[in-house]
């Protein structure tokens, strides 16, 4: 996880925690092995704050691979990893939307 991140994290949990309560997702966007190992550091420092993180879909972009991504714009082209993209956001609004309801 990247080290600002990571004192985003920390000063944000101070009193009073900014964090506790809070529904997020994860998306990585570059290599697998690399973003892989930065969400799950990232879920153990988070969770340890009271965030609520959603499970499912995980979503990883391979910013490299050919097609993928603008290289220019950094818009996402291929269509089956935008459809990905949508359905991690729509699953955390309903996800958003049930921890409220409690």
């Amino acid at each position: 996880m990247a080290a600002p991140l990571k004192n985003a994290i920390d000063w944000g949990s101070r009193a009073p925690n900014v964090w506790e309560d809070k529904p997020a997702a994860v998306m990585g966007a570059g290599g697998w092995q690399g973003t892989s190992r930065a969400q799950y550091h990232l879920r153990q420092s988070a969770v340890f704050v009271d965030v609520h993180f959603l499970n499912r879909p995980e979503v990883q972009v391979n910013a490299f691979a050919p097609g993928n991504c603008d290289a220019t714009t950094g818009d996402l082209l291929d269509p089956s990893l935008q459809a990905k993209v949508k359905e991690l956001v729509e699953a955390l609004a309903r996800w958003t939307a049930r921890l409220r309801a409690k």
